[in-house]
């Protein structure tokens, strides 16, 4: 039997996601999270699926690093049967954060990968190195094979200089690699072309606005399936109001912290990306709790929900002027699939743009893919749940068993 399953990693600074899954019909074999690592409070929670199966396993105790956690994750797989020394594993497909301009497409993980994906750690100093880790881990785990990277800044490397460019000095700019990349994009890939399906058109047919609207948020303008234009800069703080980011926000506030607040380069760093956003607007991140209060009639929880939804309205508007037509609206990630009154609010007042949503189509509550406008809506509104490990399985899966796949690997497109 040829191979046919795929591991998906996600390794963040403390933690280890990660799915099994079978490309045969794309399910999900076993899923698990491995938190905490390296404090005494380490956790694991394993949850096989395969056979319908869903009562997840837990194991509690340090877990003292990323190889470690691992072994274990793996360990829990094989007491399901579901060994990473299966011959029924093709490959292991790895969440890498940042690509830079250097990988445009998923790519088969060679040393030469491997020192570049290095090279941009600058550029990403929370998220590449411990994607990093993951990855040699795993190298070493299985080293006969296939480890593929799929970047988060992959599916934006179409959106063209005019959209890229800061309008800074361009020496400086290049030698430091300064440019908008734009992230989430697996998610932003897998929505735009599910939500063209869901139109019954294909990708190259149609215009979409994507809102990823999770706990890091971030938009992007799609046409005809190629990225023109996305929320996220250089780093994941640009943009839309987050859960504890700032999003937008004038560059000189930096400088004036500096020299008035006297707060050091590390303190504002901590404050725009953890104490910032709805966090520092009302003291919660959840949408969830945020509602909550405002339905108590907590007028600093309103400002906030004001405040995020004005950002939204600015994105959506100005991507509209981007793409000239729109099709479709889609709402996706945590807060996107599941706040209605987000959605509602967002939409509210964009009449004239062709936009509107059905209150009744909106208040219902599905993991399907979903339209939410009335029909005489000139543009769809849609609330399509994403779904980044399967993205990464089928980008993996494609890339070392399609058609004309190297299991050799190499260099996605070279910048210039």
């Amino acid at each position: 039997m040829e191979p046919h399953r795929v591991l998906v990693l996600n390794s963040g600074s403390s933690s280890v996601k990660y799915q099994l899954l079978d490309m045969r019909d794309r399910s999900r074999l076993a899923s698990g999270l491995v938190e905490r690592i390296g404090e005494e409070t380490s956790r694991l929670v394993h949850t096989p699926l395969a056979g319908g199966a869903a009562e997840p396993r837990e194991r509690t105790g340090r877990i003292v690093d990323h190889d470690a956690a691992l072994k274990a994750a793996a360990e829990e797989l094989t007491a399901d049967g579901l060994g990473l020394d299966s011959p029924e594993l093709a490959a292991i497909g790895h969440r890498v954060v940042h690509g830079g301009l250097k990988f445009s497409a998923p790519t088969v993980i060679t040393d030469e990968v491997l020192k570049e994906i290095e090279r941009l750690v600058p550029v990403a100093p929370l998220h590449n190195p411990a994607n990093i880790t993951g990855i040699r881990t795993a190298r070493a785990l299985r080293p006969d094979l296939p480890q593929v990277a799929v970047f988060d800044t992959a599916f934006h490397t179409t959106i063209p200089e005019a959209a890229a460019r800061y309008a800074i000095d361009v020496e400086t700019a290049d030698a430091h690699r300064i440019r908008r990349y734009g992230f989430h994009g697996t998610s932003h890939a897998y929505v735009s072309r599910r939500t063209a399906k869901l139109l019954g058109k294909a990708p190259e047919d149609v215009n979409v606005i994507v809102l990823h609207l999770g706990n890091g948020a971030s938009a992007s303008a799609v046409a005809g399936g190629r990225c023109v234009e996305t929320s996220m800069g250089l780093t994941p703080l640009e943009g839309l109001v987050m859960g504890t980011r700032s999003g937008d926000i004038d560059p000189a506030v930096t400088f004036h912290l500096k020299r008035v607040a006297g707060m050091s380069t590390d303190e504002i760093d901590v404050l725009l990306n953890k104490r910032s956003g709805l966090a520092g607007l009302c003291g919660d991140n959840d949408m969830r709790e945020i509602r909550r209060r405002i339905e108590e009639g907590d007028e600093r929880a309103a400002l906030a929900f004001d405040i995020y939804i004005h950002r939204l309205k600015k994105y959506i508007g100005a991507y509209a002027a981007v793409l000239g037509r729109v099709d479709a609206v889609a709402f996706t990630a945590g807060v996107g699939e599941n706040s209605a009154p987000v959605r509602e609010a967002a939409i509210a007042g964009l009449e004239e743009f062709g936009l509107a949503v059905d209150a009744g189509l909106n208040a219902v509550r599905s993991g399907e893919p979903r339209l939410i406008s009335p029909e005489y809506a000139r543009v769809a509104v849609a609330v399509v749940p994403t779904d980044e490990e399967l993205e990464i399985a089928d980008q993996t899966f494609a890339l070392v068993e399609g058609p004309g796949s190297s299991r050799s690997g190499g260099l996605g497109e070279v910048d210039n």
